[in-house]
């Protein structure tokens, strides 16, 4: 007999990190149920993992609401979506020494552990395009967001000549096109974003074109009081690093810094991870120290899945969207 994702995961998914992730899927469904909005953080290179195979149908059927990434997720969701056919998988990976590494550097590769990203195929391909909309704006004295630039290449039609794998499994083209607000902070870190400096260094583009990461915190900050009444907004983190710790501080900035009292704490909390608290990192910092910082209530639903985030997010995407 034939199981469904959804019926597999709870026959099976009975006890430690298996059933922590079952529980925090059933939440988050009660989350949104309840007429909650949810944010969902994207760390690492989950865009190269080809999360958009399940995140996008997510984007679809409105199971996210906001999302913030890295820069590097920004931009290697369109990679993959422009590049797929000549990127490069390394399985022996663990095997390579330092000559080995270099002769992927001379041939274009880049590696993400075991997946290499070809240079001229995803980076230039993309750079020849993005630069058309920075300079559009730069020269016209319009400003605009890291991810609105991506927006406005991908709605452009300019990049479908270049597609290599279903359109229907890019997020960042799902995203485009729901209009889904994005949060990118740090994104001067990614190769589109050295890129742009580059660009600066050179005197072709002004450095203002380009929305700041602070604009970025008072754009959310009006998002988030416009849309955290009711059953509030959960906060939905895969991994850690700035694309999780720099959105969850706007309650404790808009309630401390701001004196908004009535402001509502994060109403649900989820984080896949497998960082090391002891080792004194944020990222691995269990729920309830974020009760000790303002970010969450101490009723919020709170939890942690200690697994590789490559494989508990699609199956917690399955089950959230019942299949």
């Amino acid at each position: 007999m034939s199981r469904t994702i959804s019926q597999f995961i709870e026959e099976n998914f009975l006890h430690f990190n298996a059933a922590a992730l079952v529980d925090a899927a059933k939440a988050y469904k009660v989350h949104l149920e309840d007429n909650g909005k949810m944010m969902i953080t994207l760390a690492g290179a989950m865009s190269t993992a080809e999360l958009g195979i399940s995140l996008a149908e997510m984007i679809r059927q409105d199971k996210v609401q906001i999302i913030s990434c890295t820069g590097a997720n920004l931009e290697e969701d369109i990679m993959n979506l422009v590049a797929h056919n000549h990127y490069k998988r390394v399985p022996n990976y663990r095997d390579l020494g330092p000559e080995d590494e270099w002769q992927l550097l001379e041939q274009g590769f880049n590696r993400v552990t075991d997946t290499c990203i070809p240079e001229e195929e995803a980076f230039r391909r993309i750079q020849k395009h993005i630069f058309q909309q920075w300079k559009e704006a730069n020269d016209t004295g319009k400003r605009y967001f890291p991810h609105e630039f991506m927006y406005k290449m991908l709605l452009s039609g300019d990049m479908e000549q270049y597609y290599q794998i279903d359109p229907k499994n890019s997020w960042m083209l799902a995203a485009a096109e729901k209009g889904l607000p994005i949060i990118c902070p740090g994104w001067e870190d990614s190769t589109m974003g050295n890129i742009f400096a580059s660009y600066c260094m050179k005197k072709e583009l002004q450095p203002s074109t380009m929305k700041s990461g602070i604009e970025y915190m008072m754009w959310l900050a009006d998002w988030y009081k416009e849309n955290s009444a009711g059953r509030g907004i959960g906060f939905f983190q895969i991994g850690g690093g700035i694309a999780g710790d720099f959105p969850i501080c706007v309650v404790p900035m808009l309630y401390q810094d701001l004196k908004m009292t009535d402001i509502p704490f994060w109403s649900y909390f989820c984080q896949i991870s497998d960082s090391t608290t002891s080792y004194g990192s944020y990222s691995g910092a269990v729920p309830n120290e974020k009760i000790t910082w303002g970010k969450l209530d101490k009723t919020t639903p709170r939890f942690v899945v200690e697994s590789d985030a490559s494989i508990v997010a699609p199956l917690m995407f399955a089950y959230i969207l019942e299949q």
